[in-house]
This record gives C-alpha cells, sequence and structure tokens, in this order.
C-alpha cells in the first residue's frame, strides 16, 4: 500500500511554462494611471472587470447610432521592434481606428487594445500602453479596457502586436457621407508622413537603399527609424469642429489604396473626385521613396497618402467657414479639387497635373 505526501519534487508551474501572471497584474498596476487620464462622461468603472461599461446618456445622446472600427499598425511594428522606439506606436493604434469612425460622423467614444507577445516585458509594455493612452486623450475617447496575452512559442523573442477596437456614435440622422453633389470641394488635411500604411514597401526601399534604421535619414534631421516612426495624426477633433458647422459632406481617410482608392469611398454612383496634383507640394519622405525605389506617380498615389492624411468634401458656399475652423484648429487646409460627373473612363479619381 502506498501513500501519497510531499516528496519535494517541484511541480510544473503557470509561470514555469512561460506566462507570468503577477508580471501582467504589475502592468495593470502601472497602465491605471495613464487609462484614468483618458476619462470622459460616460465612462463608467476603471480597468480589471470582466467587462468595460460606457453610458450612452452621460455622454448627451439621445438617439444614439453607434460605430465601431478596428485595425492595427501592420508592419510598422517591425520598425519599432528593431529600433526599440515603441513610445508613439500606440499614437498609431488609436489613429488608425478613430480616423475611420470620424469619416461616418461618429464621435470615437471609447477604446479597447490587444496586445499579445511571447515574453511579457512590463516596462516596454508600460511604454507601449502609455501611447495609446496619449492617442486616446488627444482624440477625446477613454481607454477604458484590453487583453494582455502572453503567448510562449508564439512570437519571437522581443516581438508583440497589437490591435485596436473603437466605438462612436452618433445622433440618429448625422451619419456621413451624405449629400455628396457636383461642385463639392475638396479639402486635405496634411500627413505627418508615411501614417500606417505600405510599410512592408518601405522596408524593401530600405533594404534596396542599403541604410540601416540607425543611419542618418536622407531627408530629415533624425535617423532614418525615427523619421519612418513619426506617428500617424489624428483628425478627430478638427474633423468634427469642422463637420457640427455643417456643409461638410463626406470624409476619407487616406490610408492603404493611398489617394487614389479612398476619396471614390464617399461617392455616389456616377461622380468622382477631381484632384489637382498641384495643390501641395509632396514631402521629401515619399519623393526618396518614389526616387529610391523607381515608383511611377500612379503607383506612389496608390499606395501612399503622398502627404495628405484626411479629405473633407464640403459644399462649396461653406467651404470657406470650414478652412477658418480648420485653420483655427492649427491644419494647414489643401483646397486640392471639386466633385465631378464621371468621365467616359468611369474611374473614382481624376488626376490634373503633376505631384512628381
Amino acid at each position: 500500500m502506498t501513500t501519497s505526501g510531499n516528496t519535494g519534487k517541484q511541480g510544473l508551474t503557470y509561470a514555469g511554462a512561460g506566462v507570468d501572471i503577477d508580471a501582467g497584474n504589475r502592468l495593470v498596476d502601472r497602465i491605471k494611471p495613464a487609462a484614468k487620464a483618458t476619462s470622459r462622461s460616460g465612462v463608467m468603472g476603471g480597468l480589471g472587470g470582466f467587462g468595460a461599461l460606457f453610458d450612452l446618456k452621460d455622454a448627451g445622446y439621445k438617439d444614439p447610432i453607434l460605430v465601431a472600427a478596428t485595425d492595427g499598425v501592420g508592419t510598422k511594428l517591425r520598425i519599432a521592434i528593431d529600433t526599440g522606439n515603441v513610445d508613439t506606436i500606440g499614437v498609431d493604434l488609436v489613429a488608425m481606428c478613430v480616423n475611420d469612425l470620424v469619416c461616418q460622423g461618429a464621435e470615437p467614444l471609447f477604446f479597447l487594445d490587444y496586445f499579445a507577445t511571447g515574453k511579457l516585458d512590463v516596462d516596454q509594455a508600460t511604454r507601449i500602453i502609455e501611447g495609446i493612452a496619449k492617442g486616446c486623450a488627444d482624440s477625446g475617447c477613454a481607454l477604458i479596457g484590453g487583453e494582455t496575452a502572453e503567448m510562449p512559442g508564439m512570437y519571437h523573442k522581443g516581438d508583440f502586436d497589437l490591435a485596436g477596437f473603437a466605438v462612436g456614435a452618433m445622433e440618429r440622422g448625422t451619419h456621413l457621407p451624405a449629400g455628396v453633389a457636383e461642385g463639392d470641394v475638396l479639402i486635405g488635411l496634411r500627413s505627418s508622413g508615411v501614417h500606417s500604411n505600405g510599410y512592408s514597401f518601405v522596408r524593401k526601399v530600405v533594404e534596396i537603399s542599403g541604410l540601416s534604421w540607425s543611419d542618418p535619414c536622407p531627408w530629415a534631421q533624425s535617423t532614418l527609424g525615427e523619421a519612418l516612426l513619426a506617428p500617424t495624426r489624428l483628425y478627430v477633433k478638427q474633423a468634427l469642429a469642422a463637420a457640427r458647422l455643417g456643409g461638410v459632406h463626406g470624409l476619407a481617410h487616406i490610408t492603404g489604396g493611398g489617394i487614389t482608392e479612398n476619396p471614390p469611398r464617399v461617392l455616389p454612383e456616377g461622380l468622382a473626385c477631381e484632384i489637382d496634383l498641384g495643390a501641395w507640394d509632396l514631402p521629401a519622405v515619399f519623393r526618396w521613396l518614389a526616387e529610391t525605389a523607381g515608383m511611377s506617380e500612379p503607383e506612389l498615389l496608390k499606395t501612399f497618402n503622398c502627404g495628405i492624411g484626411m479629405i473633407l468634401v464640403v459644399d462649396p458656399a461653406q467651404a470657406d467657414g470650414v478652412e477658418t475652423s480648420l485653420k483655427a484648429a492649427g491644419e494647414e487646409p489643401v483646397r486640392m479639387g471639386r466633385i465631378v460627373a464621371q468621365d467616359a473612363s468611369g474611374e473614382g479619381v481624376i488626376y490634373k497635373g503633376r505631384l512628381l
């Protein structure tokens, strides 16, 4: 007959398998102040529950329609990981979601993040999530929850992935696009650089150039890695302020597909965007990418934002007022074209002039 007892042999633990719950708890404690700083009307409770609560009535809505968006940062993460510069990648994550929400006419209300890694580095994760909190605060939405997943064997050492989820609202009947018509004016808001699309191509161009992330940037007073990590601009507050003046019929966030593919998403059948490529100067980063890669102008316009991160479609009678509002918000708006009848080509964008 045998008896059970303590044999002195150590059993396998979850930490021994590579998942450190205590580290996750330390991370939650570290990020609580950053999340709290994003609080706004409608937020109920704090981090740590099984779900996050939000009171639409307390946020001032009477008959709201909810709008949701989800996105990631793509292979821009690779540059952040390789350089160790992770402080602004969270801003990119927020921007990719909330800039889409505002195109529907919605005010972003709250945000949740998903952070996955093979081995949790609490200091690195704190820097990333503090960047997410900054993006939320700058766009007026609350960081009310998220998930940190430590998954040994799924990621190479030091690697991580991010996904973002934003929810916004608008009063019924105020959705965009609405009323887009021939003669409407196109007003562009400038980008801060490549933003968060096209980085698989960017990384290939850098490889062709023979440069490393730590080399001096060919077009800016920084390293190449620092320049290419310039965070995506947040257009929420200025775009919503302009829309509330009246006359904004549509908004197009210039993401994957560039200027060629995104503006037609707000157009009714039979209309096109006529864009004057001479209305703004091509930023140096895109000129360097085009010259290094031997890109054609059509390929450039279909791949990158080319210096314009958001386009407003505006009633011509109210375009001056919208521009004044945008300038008051610190923008340098670009009057870049108009809505016209589609020509025989059937293209959604008709270009005039040249960028390159």
